[in-house]
């Protein structure tokens, strides 16, 4: 039986970006089906996804914005009606999202059960490293296991795996979350290097507030895990 690969895409105001990121991805081949689930946007996320020429694409809008982890689980929920694969991508990839096919080959070669994207070097200077090396360091501490991209969320699933997710991880702790219960529960991950670029938060007062954001989700969500892991 051919496999059905279905892509879920979170968006939230993405209206610069998810046109480029839809038409890059629309005709990749191995792809089914692709799920916009827009997060509450206030801009023309929806409306702007509803006009790319696809029969794979799907577009879902939330009442309001609920966050990631929420849009996730909204469009795994739809996902597992079909699919054997699913990727999670985010809707700012913009032409870049294309690369998604050099996550897709080594799930399909069976290399592993779940495939990471490992993003090149970021262009500007972002914050201080704390929070992908408190992720980076967490993943290790928690399962033995050394990875880079523990805060990529462009990730590629063979569906055994989510089936062992009651639902994702809430906030922008999801991936590091996920990271930790996937090798726990002895799944192996392999983490590809790609060409992909998305939107990249400076040393300024949005990035810092961002990152704070983060940091403060990842260490509530490592709290949890190693209290569900002890």
């Amino acid at each position: 039986m051919n496999p059905y690969i279905s892509i879920i895409i979170p968006a939230y105001n993405e209206e610069d970006k998810i046109k480029d990121t839809l038409e890059n991805i629309k005709d990749v081949s191995e792809i089914n089906e692709i799920l916009v689930i827009d997060d509450g946007s206030s801009d023309k996320t929806t409306e702007i996804a509803r006009s790319v020429e696809s029969e794979k694409i799907k577009v879902f809008t939330l009442d309001k914005n609920r966050g990631k982890g929420y849009a996730l689980n909204y469009g795994l929920k739809i996902a597992m009606e079909n699919a054997t694969i699913i990727g999670f991508l985010d809707g700012d990839l913009g032409s870049t999202s294309s690369e998604v096919k050099k996550l897709i080959t080594p799930i399909l070669n069976n290399e592993a059960d779940v495939i990471i994207a490992k993003f090149p070097p970021a262009t500007k200077k972002g914050g201080l490293g704390f929070v992908k090396r408190l992720a980076k360091e967490s993943v290790l501490e928690m399962t033995g296991k050394e990875l880079d991209a523990t805060l990529s969320g462009q990730r590629i699933f063979k569906r055994e795996v989510l089936e062992k997710f009651k639902e994702m991880p809430y906030g922008y702790g999801v991936e590091v979350g996920m990271t930790i219960d996937i090798l726990k529960y002895g799944y192996t991950i392999k983490e590809v290097l790609v060409n992909m670029t998305h939107s990249e938060t400076g040393r300024n007062l949005k990035g810092f507030i961002h990152r704070g954001k983060q940091f403060y989700h990842i260490k509530k969500v490592l709290r949890e895990k190693k209290k569900e892991w002890r």
